[in-house]
């Protein structure tokens, strides 16, 4: 459980969200000095979450249309440690890396070199769906907007796993899909399929090509779609989780394998230019870098995703962006979460070519959006409508609270008539299934342990709970969350399989016997 696909909002009609804005037609741009106003309320804010221990260390930056008006970094990078956050700290984005790679995407259209409706058959020959229909038709703009399919988490737990990209990749072909362009479903593994494919009609590497056609160009020098140009940073934020009520770095996280999706580490500084380039429809530096009409496409509306659970906004995905229509009208925006230490946030409203990037070290916290509700607020109105930043902790505080407590109502105790697990001789041996390979359980210290991935580097502990049923904590940064290991024993005595709880979502959780 790596990265966090957002917020999953109820259903809505386009047509409901789309007739909000005539009515915020007439309204009148903001003006620069209703922005310096606001500034000293959200550094305030800011300063204040930091000092209360709501973060470790934050960075923000603030563009009005090509002007730079606000940049500065709070807090630490590492708690424990003295280096200070400052406006060229790099920060992992997590999934603020999609609309990133969507203007990559937008680069090579501008250039007529692939089309948003590109077929991946054409672009990447090699990959497919688990039917023919949506494998010979899929295109470019149907993964970027979370409509092939594929289900929301089929992939991610390849990679928790241990698998690299071209595995993942390959592995989707097994996956049932849930409709195709029939409703959205994010899907990280889906977009960076897409984004890989435009890279491969290009004969290069998808981080090549991001470094090519933007960080280059932007002078964005700090910016990389690598982990290890992350971990090359001497001015780097390390990621947080809290144990014990306490913010810790006790986790990393390679996110390579998704690199278009949540791969992306940047600083406040280096995004910025990017920021500018959204706001100005393509144009940097008084130049027209990306043709405004293949970047405009990444901003339309394209598929409902409900309402916005904080702020009430109607809620739509375009291509890599959040497209929401709410108090103050226009917002393309998007989040990032790595539920092992880290949030992200940029929210544009373009009518008023205002734009904020808030970076974070930990997770969970509403804290960037609660900076940036707060932040549009102070602008548009004056003053803050409510208390964002509370509301927005408490969004993300109850994203695992109820799964964490229902884990512990249902596996936090063993029944009362609860028997014997068998000799550890009937569990011990090797299980597989064409999705996650193998599955070893073997006997260590006289307890029971399953190792996964390809190379077997997840490995988790088995505690006895009711004869033939295990239990494991299936997250190291949610130690609580525990999962059941389930054995099926045969008429030989031993297990003749073994579903491991938290990988069956998708129904392939079952793992059969194999010979030594």
């Amino acid at each position: 459980m790596k990265l966090l696909p957002g917020a999953s909002f109820a259903a809505v009609g386009i047509g409901a969200a789309l007739f909000l804005a005539p009515a915020l037609a007439g309204a009148q741009p903001i003006s620069r000095a209703e922005i310096d106003a606001a500034l000293p309320k959200l550094e305030a804010l800011a300063q204040a979450a930091v000092d209360q221990g709501q973060v470790p260390g934050l960075a923000i930056a603030i563009v009005h249309h090509d002007a730079l008006v606000y940049l500065k970094g709070f807090g630490v990078r590492e708690v424990g440690k003295p280096d200070k956050v400052d406006p060229d700290t790099v920060f992992q984005l997590a999934s603020f890396s999609k609309p990133i790679s969507a203007t990559v995407v937008a680069a090579v259209v501008s250039e007529n070199k692939v089309a948003w409706d590109s077929k991946i058959a054409d672009l990447d020959p090699a990959f497919r769906l688990s039917a023919a229909y949506p494998s010979a038709e899929l295109t470019v703009r149907d993964l970027f907007a979370h409509r092939s399919g594929l289900p929301g988490n089929a992939g991610n737990e390849l990679e928790d796993i241990g698998y690299d990209r071209a595995a993942i990749l390959e592995r989707l072909r097994l996956v049932p899909l849930d409709g195709f362009r029939s409703h959205y479903s994010y899907s990280n593994f889906g977009l960076t399929e897409g984004a890989v494919a435009v890279a491969k009609s290009q004969g290069m590497a998808w981080e090549d090509l991001a470094e090519a056609k933007l960080y280059k160009p932007l002078g964005m020098k700090a910016t990389s779609s690598r982990y290890a140009d992350f971990l090359a940073q001497s001015d780097r934020a390390a990621l947080h989780i809290r144990l014990g009520g306490q913010w810790q770095a006790a986790l990393t996280r390679d996110p390579d394998a998704q690199a278009p999706a949540g791969g992306v580490s940047s600083s406040a500084r280096d995004l910025v230019q990017w920021l500018k380039l959204e706001i100005g429809n393509g144009r940097f530096d008084g130049k027209q870098v990306i043709e405004s009409a293949a970047l405009a496409e990444t901003h339309q509306p394209l598929m409902a995703r409900g309402v916005n659970p904080a702020n009430g906004a109607q809620s739509f995905y375009g291509l890599g962006w959040n497209v929401e229509f709410g108090r103050h009208g226009l917002v393309w925006g998007h989040a990032g979460a790595f539920s092992n230490g880290a949030r992200t946030l940029v929210s544009i409203m373009p009518d008023d070519g205002l734009g904020i990037v808030v970076l974070s070290n930990a997770f969970p916290t509403g804290v960037p959006e609660g900076l940036a509700d707060s932040f549009f607020d102070l602008v548009k109105e004056g003053s803050i409508e409510k208390d964002w930043i509370k509301i927005w902790n408490d969004t993300f505080d109850g994203l695992f609270g109820p799964a964490v407590a229902a884990s512990k109502a249902r596996l936090g105790t063993p029944p009362q008539n609860a028997s014997p697990a068998l000799p550890a001789a009937a569990y011990v041996g090797r299980y597989a299934n064409d999705y996650f390979g193998t599955a070893i359980v073997t006997e260590a210290g006289g307890k029971l342990q399953v190792a996964l991935g390809p190379k077997g580097q997840r490995v988790h502990p088995l505690q006895s709970f009711n004869r033939d049923v295990f239990i494991y904590p299936s997250a190291p940064e949610m130690p609580d969350l525990m999962a059941a290991a389930t054995f099926e024993i045969g008429p030989d005595g031993k297990a003749s399989a073994l579903t491991l709880e938290d990988l069956d979502d998708l129904g392939f959780g079952r793992f059969a016997r194999r010979a030594d």
